[in-house]
Formats: C-alpha cells, sequence, structure tokens
C-alpha cells in the first residue's frame, strides 16, 4: 500500500535551517503535482507550497523567499528547503498529492490521493 513518508523536521534555532523529504517507499509515482501543508498546534492546516508536474512552484506569502520546494525526479523524491525559520514556523509539516497520483511498485500501481502523517518541526530558542 502506497504510504508518503515526510523526514528531516526537528527542534532547530530561530534563523536556522532544515530540510524536509517527502517519498513513497518502495513505488515511484507518475509526473504529479505536490503540495506541502503545516498544521500548528490548534490551529487550522496551512498551506505551504505547492509543485506541478512540469516543476513550476508557488508559495505562501508567509514562507516566500525563505522556503524551496524541490522535487528530484531520479529519486522520486520531493524536498522542502527552510531557511530563516521563525517560531512562527513551528508545526507538523505533510506532504499531500493534488489530487489523485498513480504509484507503482514492481508488480502493482494505485491511483489515489494521498496525505503524508506529517514530521515536526519546532523553531525555539
Amino acid at each position: 500500500q502506497v504510504q508518503l513518508v515526510e523526514s528531516g523536521g526537528g527542534l532547530v534555532q530561530p534563523g536556522g535551517s532544515l530540510r524536509l523529504s517527502c517519498t513513497a517507499p518502495g513505488f515511484t509515482s507518475s509526473s504529479c503535482g505536490m503540495d506541502w501543508y503545516r498544521q500548528a498546534a490548534g490551529a487550522q492546516p496551512e498551506w505551504v507550497s505547492a509543485i506541478t508536474p512540469n516543476g513550476r512552484t508557488s508559495y505562501a506569502d508567509s514562507v516566500k523567499g525563505r522556503f524551496t520546494l524541490s522535487k528530484d525526479k531520479a529519486k522520486d523524491m520531493l524536498f522542502l528547503q527552510m531557511n530563516s525559520l521563525k517560531p512562527e514556523d513551528t508545526a507538523v509539516y505533510s506532504c499531500k498529492t493534488r489530487g489523485p497520483c498513480t504509484y507503482c511498485s514492481s508488480a502493482y500501481c494505485y491511483t489515489s490521493a494521498y496525505w503524508g502523517q506529517g514530521t515536526q518541526v519546532t523553531v525555539s530558542s
């Protein structure tokens, strides 16, 4: 079964950097749009960034200029580079397919929308 797995979160001081990754272990995807969301404690999910199948990226105003979204096609991994982190960036960060996406293992293919469990990012001194 396809699972999106995020990693790279942790505790960092204000002004620091983290790089989050998102992948579906054991599967490769067709060309899909992807989103990153974050959810702070007690708050609604907030859209952070997106990448289209052809690699065009977009960002929320709150992270523009500090975060960079990219995709390593060879590894089929999504990366969110986060620089100049602020305490208000503290949240659980999750990746999500933008609509149905086809993932194939060596044996099967599955098409659905997928959302990872998230990775915690804490920005604090």
